[in-house]
């Protein structure tokens, strides 16, 4: 049979068996798995725990936690519920989780007596009617005889304490029998005190013994001190008989329900903390946002739950790391290498993908039980929990849980980021489709003018006269021109985007920056009033005066483009506080709100029409905010008033060095 045929299960078959301790449970199992590959179905594992079965012989639990991991093997989810009527948690839970078929054994044992209660199988078949329920012959009578035999040892031989338990509370009810009775208090009140402390000894002792001991002793003790001849285990009157028989039944009866309400609470509050733990951990791993936090919640959810030292060894791409030990005093993490764990238990769990070390027949001699994060067939990191006793079903369970809660955190995780890079290519996807277009569509008219006006001086140029031929060579410098700033401005974003472009910062004279700027403004700027507003003191600010004499470059040229013949362009900057505000300010059409949000977006390049015809790429903003929030500044538009748009960046002030 192929393991993990649950990857692609029918959703309308779901397919229950029954885990046991029992010898033959491994067929049991085996049969349900074939079962649950024959109809594609959900293949899940159930142990009933009853509440008062705190733990099982060694023996055993070994062979449960074997058949546990059997089942785990061939793909079964394994539930363990706690109960004491087997049939009905079975059949709630096949019904709560839309069970559509249970296998289960049936004993070949039969009842002793007619009066006996119905078997198991029997009980389940007539609670689930709705359910097909597959019965595989099971030989459980040994194991019933083990459990019996074990079960009756642990409720019958106290212990010493137990014993003195006993007798310091029949000293201490006697004590107080002989003070009330000393005060006048009728022999019903003294009753009533030798039934507390035997209600009292059912509370603090685990033995069945020591309450019948408690309640025998009780009416011994009461017909010895309390009734006529006293200090004698005579009675002269003849009712007493009746009472004593009464007393001891009363004390019998109360110690009995205080031991199994003892042990039902115990487990209740066991069930209760085990399911805290694993409510904290989902919420927990809810609020991790790294791997390393659900690691780090993992390993203490584990502790409170072992009471053990605990390991975790993260898996990256196949690969084990270097694993962290998590004290179970203080929680801390401390990180280990992998030469100095147990390297070849972790390469087997790696590779097989199932539990070894401790109390398994793989490396049992190891010092850890490790048991393998993982989902999907996908192992993300191995658990190594320093153990010194057998975990039982339940708490083995439970362990299991709160590793598949781990490896799904981690898978959404992984799933998250991969998202993130995936719309960060999809981004980049688009940017390259965008770029594709732009440049196959806006490039054509530069290139096919200068390949046009190149055509005519080649075969025209000694019928043109001077003036149209002055006109074609200019006319070709300008469309170069643009064409290099272009690929400049492509080259410089994508450097800056990639962080490959390097920035090195000097304090620099604003004055001699910006006459250089103007140096290689666009030629258009004959017909615009570019005025530069200069303060009376010298500003200095860090830059790498190249960049930003490209970013002043580019903010003029645009408002050339975007602005009519005759604008007015005016070039400030002046020092506040720590900072330097360079502001271009022309009173052109102006930006919309939404023109104002995007401008700085690669790409976009409003609705405004270029006076050259010539379509810009939206490439200029963009390269000048990359380049600005390289330095440490920002940039931003505002409306000039009563027309046109302010833009403005901000640089770090510097101070001027002089040389002595």
């Amino acid at each position: 049979m192929k393991q993990g045929h649950d990857t692609s299960v029918n959703n309308k078959e779901h397919v229950l068996v029954c885990l046991s301790a029992s010898p033959t449970n491994r067929r049991i199992i085996y049969e349900a798995s074939e079962l649950a590959s024959a109809f594609n179905a959900s293949f899940t594992a159930l142990y009933v725990q009853k509440e008062q079965e705190n733990t099982l012989p060694s023996e055993e639990e070994m062979r449960l936690q074997n058949n546990i991991r059997y089942a785990e093997d061939k793909g079964a989810t394994i539930t363990t519920v706690i109960g004491e009527n087997v049939s009905y948690q079975i059949a709630e839970f096949a019904r709560v989780s839309k069970v559509t078929k249970i296998v289960i054994g049936r004993s070949n044992t039969s009842r002793y007596h007619f009066w006996e209660r119905q078997t198991l199988t029997d009980q389940l078949i007539a609670i689930a009617t709705d359910i097909d329920i597959y019965i595989i012959p099971d030989s459980k009578t040994d194991i019933k005889v083990n459990q019996k035999n074990w079960k009756l040892a642990e409720q019958i031989i106290p212990t010493w304490k137990d014993l003195l338990i006993t007798a310091l509370l029949l000293v201490a009810m006697t004590g107080f029998g002989i003070l009330f009775s000393n005060l006048g208090f009728t022999e019903s009140n003294i009753i009533t005190v030798y039934i507390l402390g035997v209600l009292i000894n059912a509370i603090l002792t685990r033995s069945h013994l020591c309450s019948f001991i408690s309640s025998f002793c009780s009416v011994l003790l009461f017909n010895y001190f309390f009734t006529e001849p006293r200090l004698t285990f005579h009675a002269y009157e003849p009712g007493y008989s009746v009472t004593f028989i009464i007393m001891l039944i009363a004390a019998l009866l109360t110690g009995s329900l205080a031991y199994r309400l003892k042990d039902s609470a115990r487990e209740s509050s066991r069930a209760a903390f085990r399911t805290k733990v694993l409510f904290d951990t989902n919420q927990l791993l809810q609020k991790s946002r790294t791997v390393d936090e659900v690691l780090n919640v993992t390993a203490n959810q584990a502790i409170l739950l072992s009471n053990c030292d605990v390991y975790i060894y993260p898996v990256d791409e196949g690969k084990l790391g270097n694993g962290y030990m998590y004290s179970k005093d203080s929680g801390a993490a401390t990180e280990i290498s992998l030469k100095d764990s147990e390297e070849e238990v972790l390469k087997w769990v790696l590779d097989n993908k199932k539990r070894a070390g401790y109390s398994t027949k793989v490396y049992s001699k190891a010092k850890c039980l490790y048991l393998a994060i993982r989902i999907n067939g996908t192992v993300y990191g191995i658990m190594g929990i320093a153990a010194d006793r057998i975990f039982s079903s339940f708490e083995y369970s439970v362990i299991l849980s709160i590793l598949g809660e781990c490896a799904l955190a981690i898978e959404n995780i992984k799933n998250e980021k991969a998202k993130e890079e995936a719309a960060v290519m999809a981004e980049n996807e688009k940017l390259r489709a965008n770029l594709l277009r732009t440049i196959s569509h806006d490039l054509r008219t530069p290139l096919t003018s200068i390949s046009g006006n190149a055509s005519n001086l080649l075969y025209h140029y000694k019928v043109l006269d001077d003036d149209t031929r002055e006109q074609i060579f200019t006319d070709i410098y300008d469309e170069s021109d643009w064409l290099i700033r272009l690929v400049e401005n492509l080259l410089s974003v994508t450097r800056i985007e990639n962080g490959e472009m390097q920035i090195s910062r000097t304090p620099e004279v604003l004055d001699d920056v910006i006459d250089e700027a103007m140096k290689h403004i666009d030629r258009n700027k004959t017909e615009h009033n570019i005025t530069i507003d200069r303060p009376d003191d010298i500003v200095v600010a860090e830059m790498d005066a190249k960049l930003i004499i490209q970013v002043i470059i580019n903010i003029v040229n645009n408002a050339i483009k975007y602005t009519p013949k005759g604008s007015d362009i005016k070039v400030g900057y002046y020092a506040k506080g720590e900072d330097v505000l360079i502001s271009i300010a022309d009173n052109g059409p102006g930006m919309n709100d939404q023109m104002k949000e995007h401008a700085f977006d690669m790409f976009y390049t409003g609705q405004n029409k270029i006076a050259d015809s010539k379509k810009s790429m939206g490439l200029g903003l963009a390269l000048c905010k990359a380049v600005v929030e390289a330095h440490g500044g920002s940039i931003y538009i505002e409306s000039n008033t009563p027309s046109g748009c302010i833009v403005t960046f901000r640089l770090k002030k510097g101070e001027v060095v002089l040389d002595e």
